[in-house]
């Protein structure tokens, strides 16, 4: 997997200007070129060669921070088919459902490759990324987006065009990343995937998901009593003393439900919990 850099600007490094509003401007340098934008041009030259954080100016005089951009930023840029796991959600992931350097990690569905990339690189070169993709037009922005990013396909992702329950699986994967519709339809092949001890992390984005989805779990008898969450993440406006809340914020995104396979001899330990009451259909 090809290094995202460090140090002084290279020719082929992915830079990322700023402008005194906040604008944003990535482009990848290439020694003799040109950048131009509507406040007149930089040449690429005047970039390689220097560190990161120096102020460029174009000929009109508009100045521009330049930077490598951060994960968060191509994400949030790249082209999208299906809508993107979003930064706050993916590092959660990778922090919540342990995804370490080495480890073997299967997904589906791959959609834009944001988390993708995330997990890649959580994995590193020592890991191993196996994605599934239904779609052929979301395959293809995933496959793009993946490789814009790390300057190529990593040798270490294998991405699959079709269906997770087409797999053929033997307890051979650590993590388990499911990010798709239906998750209850292929607990059967989570189960197979996964390592006694790995764990199950199925993205959702409705509370009718969650429910299904947390049931199905339970009822397997395959997987620990299933954890739910969401993240919500709130920026401040900080100018002298005038500290407060942004008035917008990256609110509800998706649930997160987190469990781990046990051991195929092993029942689940039971909750002991009362049920609210009406949170089961009574049956006669």
């Amino acid at each position: 997997m090809k290094a995202i850099g460090s140090g002084p600007f290279k020719s082929g490094d992915r830079v990322q200007l700023t402008d005194e509003k906040g604008k944003l401007y990535s482009f990848f340098l290439q020694s003799g070129n040109q950048w131009h934008s509507h406040k007149g041009w930089i040449n690429h030259d005047e970039i390689i060669g220097k560190n990161e954080g120096i102020i460029i100016k174009t000929n009109s005089g508009t100045s521009y921070q330049a930077f490598r951009p951060l994960l968060n930023d191509y994400v949030l840029s790249m082209e999208r088919g299906a809508t993107i796991v979003y930064p706050k959600d993916s590092a959660v992931i990778v922090g919540f459902a342990d995804i370490f350097p080495g480890a073997h990690v299967l997904e589906t569905g791959a959609g834009s490759g944001a988390l993708s990339i995330t997990l890649l690189r959580a994995i590193g070169s020592s890991g191993e990324l196996t994605s599934y993709e239904e779609r052929d037009d979301f395959l293809s922005i995933a496959r793009n987006n993946v490789r814009n990013y790390f300057g190529d396909i990593p040798s270490n992702w294998t991405l699959h065009s079709g269906r997770v329950e087409e797999g053929k699986f033997n307890g051979e994967f650590d993590r388990v990343v499911l990010d798709m519709l239906a998750p209850w339809d292929v607990l059967e092949s989570a189960k197979r995937a996964l390592k006694a001890g790995g764990v199950l992390c199925c993205y959702v984005a409705t509370t009718t998901q969650l429910s299904r989805t947390a049931e199905a779990i339970k009822e397997s008898g395959a997987f620990s009593e299933p954890e739910s969450f969401e993240t919500m993440l709130r920026n401040w406006h900080h100018e002298g003393l005038a500290v407060r809340p942004q008035h917008s914020m990256n609110a509800h995104t998706g649930f997160l439900i987190l469990t781990r396979r046990l051991d195929s001899e092993t029942a689940p330990l039971k909750r002991r919990r009362r049920p609210a009451k009406g949170a089961y259909s009574e049956t006669n």
